[in-house]
């Protein structure tokens, strides 16, 4: 007798998230599929079996769960992918699916930071004031309409692909991280950066445009997270997961091989 493959939906898009398939590559304990938004046009994917796009909701989140026999839901994606995070929840609530998010911690403050926390993107629009600025702002190319209603401000936009629709006084830069402290600071130089916005992400991969600012006497204007679904356990990294991965394995019932 042995153990059947524990059989995971890996919701990703995150640099841990590729970390987490990554080790589990080749681990015959395991059977994952790497699922992305689709969000991108040329996502990063691990070596394993991969789907791009939605569900459909809540109900196509079931469906797929039970079709697909999955045992186990993984939740990495982004802090601030509400929305998916809610569908995994409601959907491991509703098929009794266990769920484990991996969720890193967020960025604190520290000596010699100028940080404003707001509750939303369109606070942080607002925290920006009347006198133009100029701003390096790094929320993501889908969210940029709050602070279309306010033109006055130069910003310098970076993310992985090109926004639908820019602010009047803005320049794009197409980058995927990790950034170096090096590059950072750099940019902001060149591009004479006010101020920073910014979502508290969390993680090394951006962290170094919090660094450069810090050292440059930059403000930041930083979106507090929304908090977690109140479902499922939680990993801060990729090491604590893998071990609640292992963990669920080792307490499921032997099978018959090949049953």
């Amino acid at each position: 007798m042995t153990s059947s493959p524990l059989r995971i939906l890996l919701l990703g898009g995150t640099t841990e998230a590729m970390a987490l398939a990554q080790a589990l590559e080749g681990d015959a304990r395991f059977a994952p599929t790497y699922s992305v938004a689709g969000r991108t046009r040329a996502p990063r994917l691990p070596a394993l079996p991969s789907r791009s796009g939605g569900f459909g909701g809540v109900a196509g989140l079931v469906a797929y769960l039970r079709a697909e026999g999955i045992a186990l839901i993984v939740d990495a994606t982004h802090p601030f992918a509400t929305g998916m995070s809610a569908n995994a929840a409601a959907a491991a609530h509703e098929t009794g699916t266990p769920l484990l998010v991996l969720c890193r911690p967020p960025w604190r403050p520290q000596a010699g930071d100028r940080w404003q926390g707001v509750a939303s993107l369109e606070a942080a629009a607002a925290a920006l004031g009347e006198r133009p600025r100029r701003v390096f702002l790094t929320t993501g190319k889908t969210e940029l309409a709050p602070f279309l209603t306010a033109p006055q401000h130069f910003y310098l936009i970076r993310s992985v692909e090109a926004p639908e629709r820019l602010p009047p006084r803005s320049a794009f830069l197409a980058a995927r991280g990790p950034f170096s402290y090096a590059d950072e600071a750099a940019l902001l130089r060149e591009h004479r950066i006010e101020i920073l916005v910014s979502k508290n992400s969390g993680g090394t991969a951006t962290a170094a445009k919090l660094d450069a600012a810090r050292d440059a006497g930059i403000a930041v204007v930083m979106v507090e997270r929304p908090p977690l679904p109140a479902v499922g356990e939680v990993a801060p990294d990729v090491a604590a997961a893998l071990e609640r991965l292992a963990a669920h394995q080792a307490g499921r019932r032997p099978t018959e091989r090949g049953v």
